[in-house]
């Protein structure tokens, strides 16, 4: 590395960052990302059906609860995920019995997420009345869904830090195995459901929640095998030092999360009429972004117990760095490719869902700066300073109320797409002059922002030529030029070895 404090203008190469290094990271995202991709693809059936068989207000129903079920997870699981990877690292540095202090720390961190998650479960039951008559009319005479979503959460919380020692313990396909046994379950009796003609029933789309109830229960059964026998057991005092770690990144994360759900919320209640309708719309266009999403996704579970892991601070900033920069591109792509041919992945949805198509760019584009912000979020977590994550979400979740407000009620789901970028830009903004400041890490500013104005202009140049070419099949051919175009450019100006880079992924270790 060079010598000096460094510069965000600052170019890191690839070759000076222990490429084994992010050879690791590539062959981890790979194997989560192949297997989420396969687990989430099952899952993402129940998208074009479920678009089929119920109108935009139900659907709306389905849009509405599965926007506050990821919030609820947050909130039980208090940061406990990133706490056991850092700690689990703590217990590798401080030497003598390790596999007794990850044990000892997984039955504390396991403990105390099951005992919030069956004391929320309990609330929820006794007042299940009052909750579906805050949710809005769809529910106040369906206050069984909201017992219903409750057990789904409570199963859900139950497994969330055994997922989180896979993950640790490096056991990506047992993880990506134990999720697709709950997926398969939930479609199949999704679909089975819909055979019997249950969703025409008064309970409706109840069933959907059934069929999901049920698949988070076989994956909590099947989980419970790859405990080794612990018992959730609480000890005080590393709970207590756990939580001073941890909460910080629970409150963010709470706000971070309300970034994710606030725009569904305001669609609800902001907009004058057909709310639910404009809702199921703006749920099932989000649903076709799901790519950019999985992507992120998969690059966080590869990376987050990677980056948290015992390595150099001159190792750390320098993968860091060079990772945003294969994030961005690699992101970029996924952009063109969905935006460009927008209107064929419209065809997932049903037809009355496509008049939302023209958001899927913005929509597309807040995910992107949702994965940049992740990529800036290692070094606080790494540096134990998790408080400053709450300065990040916090700003983000200002302009998303703030956008949200004034945009919603005029423009309607249009409004909350443009909310949500504007949140994610400034989260992005503040992460970065945060790391700047306290945390000087070499981003290849210019290279990215290189990446990203040239995939700008591919994108650009898509969009006239369709206002000029009527021509469906033409426009097709164009697109396709342009984002082999896009990849060449990739490829050569990062002198990328495609060869090396397959084998580095798909190397099994």
């Amino acid at each position: 590395l060079p010598t000096g404090p460094f510069s965000c203008g600052n170019f890191v190469h690839l070759q000076v960052i222990r490429p084994f290094m992010l050879e690791k990271l590539a062959k981890q995202t790979a194997v989560y990302g192949i297997s989420t991709i396969a687990v989430r693809f099952l899952n993402y059936l129940l998208t074009p059906y479920f678009t089929r068989v119920f109108g935009q207000e139900t659907y709306g129903v389905m849009v509405d609860v599965y926007a506050l079920i990821p919030f609820a997870l947050v909130l039980l699981s208090m940061g406990m995920e990133s706490g056991y990877f850092r700690f689990a690292t703590r217990a590798e540095q401080a030497g003598g019995d390790v596999a007794q202090g990850k044990r000892r720390l997984f039955a504390t961190t396991w403990g105390f997420t099951s005992l919030a998650a069956l004391l929320f479960f309990a609330v929820v039951a006794l007042l299940r009345h009052p909750i579906a008559r805050a949710m809005g009319a769809a529910y106040t005479g369906h206050a069984d869904y909201v017992v219903w979503v409750g057990l789904i959460i409570l199963f859900d919380v139950l497994a969330i830090i055994p997922f989180s020692r896979l993950r640790e313990q490096g056991r990506a396909l047992t993880y990506v195995a134990l999720r697709a046994a709950g997926v398969g379950v939930n479609v199949a009796l999704a679909f089975s459901f819909g055979l019997a003609g249950l969703y025409a029933t008064p309970f409706g789309v109840g069933w959907a929640f059934v069929a999901n109830l049920a698949g988070s229960v076989v994956t909590w059964l099947l989980i419970l095998r790859t405990t080794d026998r612990v018992v959730p057991r609480i000890d005080p005092r590393l709970l207590a030092a756990v939580l001073v770690y941890s909460l910080p990144l629970l409150v963010s994360g709470i706000a971070g999360t309300a970034n994710e759900f606030l725009d569904r919320q305001m669609i609800k209640y902001l907009v004058p009429e057909g709310a639910m309708a404009q809702l199921g719309v703006y749920g099932a266009i989000t649903k076709i972004a799901v790519v950019m999403v999985l992507f992120t996704q998969m690059y966080r579970l590869a990376a987050e117990p990677f980056f948290l892991s015992n390595f150099r601070k001159t190792d750390f900033v320098a993968m860091n760095a060079a990772a945003l920069k294969y994030f961005v591109m690699a992101s970029m792509v996924i952009f063109l490719l969905i935006a460009m041919f927008r209107d064929a992945f419209a065809l997932i949805v049903g037809p009355q869902f496509r008049e939302g198509i023209f958001i899927l760019p913005i929509v597309l584009g807040a995910n992107v700066l949702s994965g940049v912000w992740l990529n800036l979020s290692f070094w606080y977590k790494r540096e134990e300073r998790t408080s400053l994550a709450m300065v990040v979400t916090f700003t983000g979740l200002l302009f998303a109320v703030g956008c949200n407000v004034a945009f919603v009620p005029r423009w309607g789901y249009y409004g909350a797409a443009w909310a949500r970028f504007v949140s994610e830009a400034a989260m992005v903004a503040v992460s970065f002059y945060l790391t700047r400041r306290f945390f000087p890490t070499p981003y290849p500013v210019r290279r990215i922002a290189e990446l990203v104005a040239v995939a700008l202009a591919a994108y650009f140049a898509s969009g006239l030529l369709a206002r000029w070419v009527s021509c469906v099949g033409l426009q097709y051919v164009f697109n396709l030029a342009l984002l082999g175009g896009y990849l060449c450019y990739v490829v050569r100006r990062e002198r990328i070895d495609v060869r090396a880079l397959v084998r580095a992924a798909l190397k099994r270790g």
